[in-house]
């Protein structure tokens, strides 16, 4: 330690000791080295540090932009299947009923009598699912012909009909179907939903898909296959039906 003292003959001056340590086996030039090489060590690491964050956020980017970009799509898809929507409720629905449907049916209804018009809704209720073809058209023929209460007592006999002969027909096939079932997992897994827990849960699973936008159509024959047992499946199908039955007649 050493005591710097310029001005020795000015009076007052603070004299400032300066302490200079020196660790043996370093000499100036290694330590300024040493100096210099931590400094490039650290620019180093922030240049590293900032293309990082350079090289990460165009990838955040475009992410965010995909994102956003899906979305857009997604809205436009809507609106495109809402405007088609519209068009066949206004225009399209109206005239197949008015230039399609009403005339057989009419002509149905003028040409068959009471008992006739009712075997044929019964048999056409009951066996246009079995040929994947709807019936909703002869349950809107049993509302016009026998009203609220008899069309539906001839509509829901004929429905659990039409549900059981594809449940007991794709039994023979069971292997088949379940192969079907196993190429599309993602598609099968409600199905096989139905199939799972006890009776009570078969039941729900079964009633819940009848009121959903499922094919039911696709589902009399898939039933068999997720090992569901026919109690629940009737009883359930029957159930789930009955909106759509009732909206039917109404129509």
């Amino acid at each position: 330690m050493t005591f710097c003292d310029d001005n020795k003959d000015d009076e007052g001056v603070e004299v400032v000791p300066e302490l200079k340590l020196r660790v043996e086996g370093d000499d100036v030039d290694d330590v300024n080295g040493k100096r210099v090489s931590l400094r490039q060590r650290l620019l180093e690491e922030c240049e590293a540090e900032d293309r990082d964050l350079l090289s990460k956020e165009p990838a955040f980017c475009s992410i965010w932009g995909r994102s956003i970009w899906y979305w857009i799509k997604l809205g436009i898809l809507f609106i495109f299947i809402g405007l088609l929507a519209a068009v066949f409720l206004k225009w399209v629905g109206p005239f197949f009923m008015d230039k399609e449907i009403m005339p057989i049916i009419n002509w149905e209804m003028a040409t068959f009598s009471t008992p006739m018009l009712a075997f044929l809704v019964f048999a056409s209720v009951a066996l246009f699912p079995t040929i994947l073809i709807p019936s909703t058209p002869s349950m809107w023929v049993a509302g016009m012909t026998f009203g609220y209460g008899y069309g539906f007592l001839l509509i829901i006999s004929a429905a659990a009909v039409g549900v059981s002969l594809p449940f007991f027909i794709g039994s023979l096939f069971l292997h088949r179907i379940q192969g079907w079932l196993e190429k599309y997992p993602k598609k099968a897994a409600i199905l096989r939903a139905a199939g799972e827990g006890n009776w009570f849960h078969q039941f729900k699973a079964v009633t819940l898909i009848r009121i959903s936008p499922f094919p039911y159509i696709i589902y009399n024959y898939c039933a068999v296959a997720t090992h569901v047992k026919y109690g629940p499946y009737i009883l359930g199908s029957l159930i789930g039906m009955v909106p759509e039955i009732f909206v039917a007649i109404y129509t």
